[in-house]
C-alpha cells in the first residue's frame, strides 16, 4: 500500500526555495564592476570631503617603516600583495644591515631572500631587490632618482610604487591608486575608473590643489580601516553625511564623528 504524502510535505516541495540575497561584491582592480561615467560629487563637495579628512587628519602618514629613499623604495616593492605589517617586520632586520643600494648587492640574494621569506612571492621580490640595486648603482650613482620614468624602469617598480616614492619622499603630489584607493573612487563615486591608471586620472582632476599632496593617504587609510571592502564601517567614517554611496549603511542619525570633525572646521572658518 502506497503511503500518502503529508500536506505540510508536498506543500514544502511545491514551493520554490527561499533565494538569498547575496552581497554586492566591493569593487576591486580584478572586478571593478559597473563604473560610473561621472563622479557623484560637485566640485564644493569634492572639497568638503577632503575638508573633513584634513580635520581629521592633518598629516597623514603612510605605514611602511623606512630611513632613506632607497629604503622606502625596496619596502614599497616588497609590499605587493602583502601587507605593511608583515612587510616591516621582514625588513627590520634587513635594513639595519643594507640601507643602501651598495650594501643590499653586497649582502647578495640568497641573504635578502632569508631576510624576507616571511612575506608573499618573496624569491622573484629578493631578485628584484638586487636587480634594482645594482641599476641604481649602475645608472644613478646609487641614489633614487626624483623622476617617475626612471622609477619606472627600475625592475619590480611600476607605476604605483614609482607615485608613493615621489609622494612620500619627494613630497611631489602624486596619486598610488592601490586596491583599497581603487574601491573607494568607485564604490563612493569621487573618482570612478575601470582601471587603476583611470582612477589616479579622475583623482588627479576632482582633488583640490590645497589637498593634493596627502589625498593618497587619507584615501587609503580610509579605505584601509573605515570603508573596507567587506562591509563599510560606516559609524565611524567622518565623511558619512556627504558620501552618496549606496552601499551606506543608514543611520536615524549622524554618527558622531562625523558631525565632530565638521564642527571642528565650522569653528576654523569662524575664527
Amino acid at each position: 500500500m502506497t503511503q500518502a504524502k503529508s500536506p505540510s510535505k508536498t506543500a514544502a516541495q511545491g514551493r520554490p526555495a527561499p533565494s538569498r540575497k547575496t552581497r554586492k561584491k566591493a569593487p576591486s582592480v580584478d572586478n571593478p564592476g559597473k563604473v560610473l561615467k561621472r563622479p557623484r560629487y560637485t566640485k564644493a563637495e569634492t572639497f568638503a570631503i577632503f575638508q573633513r579628512f584634513h580635520a581629521d587628519n592633518s598629516e597623514p602618514k603612510g605605514e611602511l617603516d623606512y630611513v632613506n629613499a632607497f629604503t622606502l623604495l625596496v619596502a614599497v616593492v616588497l609590499s605587493a600583495q602583502a601587507t605593511d605589517v608583515g612587510v616591516n617586520r621582514a625588513t627590520k632586520h634587513l635594513f639595519q644591515i643594507a640601507d643602501t643600494p651598495e650594501k643590499m648587492v653586497a649582502l647578495g640574494e640568497d641573504l635578502v631572500r632569508e631576510e624576507i621569506k616571511t612575506i608573499g612571492l618573496y624569491k622573484n621580490k629578493a631578485k628584484n631587490v638586487i636587480l634594482l640595486s645594482e641599476k641604481l648603482i649602475r645608472d644613478h650613482g646609487g641614489e633614487v632618482p626624483e623622476d617617475r620614468e626612471a622609477l619606472e624602469a627600475l625592475p619590480g617598480v611600476g607605476r604605483k610604487t614609482a607615485n608613493v616614492v615621489l609622494n612620500i619622499f619627494f613630497g611631489h603630489p602624486t596619486i598610488a591608486v592601490d586596491t583599497h584607493l581603487f574601491r573607494l573612487g568607485n564604490r563612493i563615486g569621487i573618482a570612478p575608473g575601470k582601471t587603476p591608471l583611470d582612477v589616479e586620472k579622475a583623482m588627479e582632476k576632482v582633488v583640490p590643489v590645497e589637498f593634493a599632496l596627502h589625498a593618497h593617504h587619507w584615501l587609503i587609510l580610509h579605505g584601509r580601516y573605515i570603508c573596507k571592502a567587506r562591509k563599510p564601517e560606516c559609524r565611524r567614517c567622518v565623511i558619512y553625511d556627504l558620501c552618496r554611496s549606496p552601499e551606506k549603511e543608514h543611520f536615524d542619525a549622524v554618527p558622531d564623528i562625523a558631525l565632530r570633525t565638521k564642527a571642528l572646521i565650522e569653528k576654523e572658518i569662524i575664527a
